[in-house]
């Protein structure tokens, strides 16, 4: 179980790090550089939702988990990147409007 909550983790913090570059890239208006990056975290963040759904499914199908501090530090990781994420896309639709104006 902990190499799966672990995986949930890896796979949101890649996805975190790479809106971060996208978001980087698009300050220097790199916006072909920041798309890819941004495709790059939702892909890590797919990844990481499967697992999720994969854990979800199994205690929908009565196979119950103990509590563990590491899944909802897990989770959380994963919230955070979803999160960032979302935010990130628009910061870079706000930098490329402004681009356009100049």
């Amino acid at each position: 179980m902990e190499e799966v909550v672990f995986n949930i983790i890896l796979h949101a913090g890649d996805a975190r790090s790479h809106a971060f570059e996208a978001l980087r890239y698009a300050r220097e208006q790199n916006f072909e550089a920041a798309a890819e990056s941004m495709a790059q975290a939702k892909n890590k963040l797919i990844d990481a939702h499967h697992i999720q759904t994969h854990l979800l499914q199994r205690e929908a199908a009565g196979k119950k988990q103990e509590f563990s501090l590491l899944l909802v530090h897990a989770q959380d990781h994963l919230m955070t990147a979803m999160l960032a994420k979302d935010l990130i896309e628009e910061l870079i639709v706000l930098l490329e409007m402004q681009a356009r104006q100049k």
